[in-house]
């Protein structure tokens, strides 16, 4: 018969062996975390929003705006025609500034009260400013930033614009200046 093998300290679970394992795998995830590589910043492929607004206005008939000859340093970031409040098709085309802040353009036809509201983020009506030769009323959402830049629509069938984000009135007039009618729409 043979004798069973002498039980190793170690296997005794003491404190001083739970703090030297617990050593041991956290200098483990310590390297792991040192050597594997991690994206600084997720950066999504541009955004085409003159083939989509060309299709749109081909598809709807609508004068629908985009800007054009922005200054450097603005980037394209989303671009749709999609169903919004009221039932109400909207194009919107939205951009990041050079600050980084977001401006877009929202256009729909025959724009209700609360279209308008939503678009703008219920806020309220602060006063007029001439844009690019028209008026605009601006618009101040206060606790949240978002400023809005609109143009109602003269008669019906007519497109209201809207200009919002979390850019400056600055950088709206800018971007409501380049605003232009995609080409081949009447």
């Amino acid at each position: 018969m043979s004798t069973p093998a002498p039980r190793s300290s170690y296997a005794n679970g003491s404190v001083a062996n739970m703090i030297r394992s617990m050593l041991v795998v956290g200098a483990i995830v310590a390297v792991l975390i040192a050597v594997v590589p991690r994206v600084n910043q997720v950066s999504q492929p541009p955004v085409d929003v003159s083939s989509v607004a060309t299709q749109v206005a081909a598809d709807t008939k609508w004068p629908i705006e985009v800007p054009q000859g922005l200054p450097d340093g603005w980037k394209a970031t989303s671009a749709r025609y999609v169903r919004s409040t009221d039932g109400l098709m909207t194009w919107h085309a939205g951009y990041q500034s050079p600050t980084g802040n977001y401006v877009a353009v929202e256009q729909t036809k025959d724009a209700t009260a609360g279209w308008l509201a939503a678009q703008t983020n219920r806020a309220r009506e602060t006063g007029q400013t001439q844009v690019g030769g028209l008026t605009w009323g601006t618009y101040v959402r206060s606790g949240k930033v978002q400023n809005s830049l609109v143009h109602k629509a003269g008669s019906p069938g007519q497109l209201t614009t809207i200009v919002t984000g979390t850019g400056t009135f600055a950088e709206l007039s800018t971007f409501a200046e380049a605003l232009k009618p995609v080409s081949g729409t009447s």
